[in-house]
């Protein structure tokens, strides 16, 4: 995300991240080694459906997206028409899950505490408008900072629910 906290302009368009640096200048790798479960919604699936090396980026996971619409699914995501919280809570606590992006997702997560780790990389980028990251309603959520690192332009935070 940026500086500002937004994921994307206010036209839903993520150019500016590319102009920053580069999936390689980050730990996705052997992040992605650690999960189980990836969770999407329509609008990030949208953006990513069309890149040659999908398989590369999510072949190892099982891929839900989240969606109100009617969509078959594909070899590599399964369309689920339900609510977060709900679909969240079904399943395996053992499993890591990784929520991509979107406040849609993330906001009502957050409002039933069902967040427990967040690994956020923030580019050095001032939007000044554009989707945000956090809507969740208001209430104090502590997090302790575990870890802070660099790669390329961005920095990296990992926090921990207390």
């Amino acid at each position: 995300m940026t500086l500002d906290g937004h994921l994307a302009d206010k036209n839903h368009e993520i150019n500016w991240l590319h102009e920053i640096g580069s999936v390689e200048e980050t730990s996705y790798d052997a992040f992605y080694k650690e999960m189980d479960i990836l969770i999407m919604g329509r609008k990030t699936y949208d953006e990513i459906k069309e890149m040659a090396d999908l398989e590369t980026f999510y072949g190892a996971t099982k891929n839900y997206v989240l969606t109100h619409q009617k969509i078959e699914n594909t070899n590599l995501f399964e369309f689920v028409s339900k609510d977060i919280v709900e679909f969240v809570s079904t399943l395996p606590a053992d499993k890591n899950v990784w929520v991509v992006g979107g406040n849609s997702l993330i906001a009502p997560l957050l409002d039933n505490q069902l967040i427990d780790k967040m690994y956020l990389q923030l580019a050095p980028v001032l939007l000044g408008d554009g989707i945000p990251l956090f809507t969740q309603k208001e209430g104090k959520q502590l997090f302790d900072l575990k870890e802070v690192k660099q790669y390329g332009q961005f920095a990296e935070l990992v926090l921990v629910k207390k």
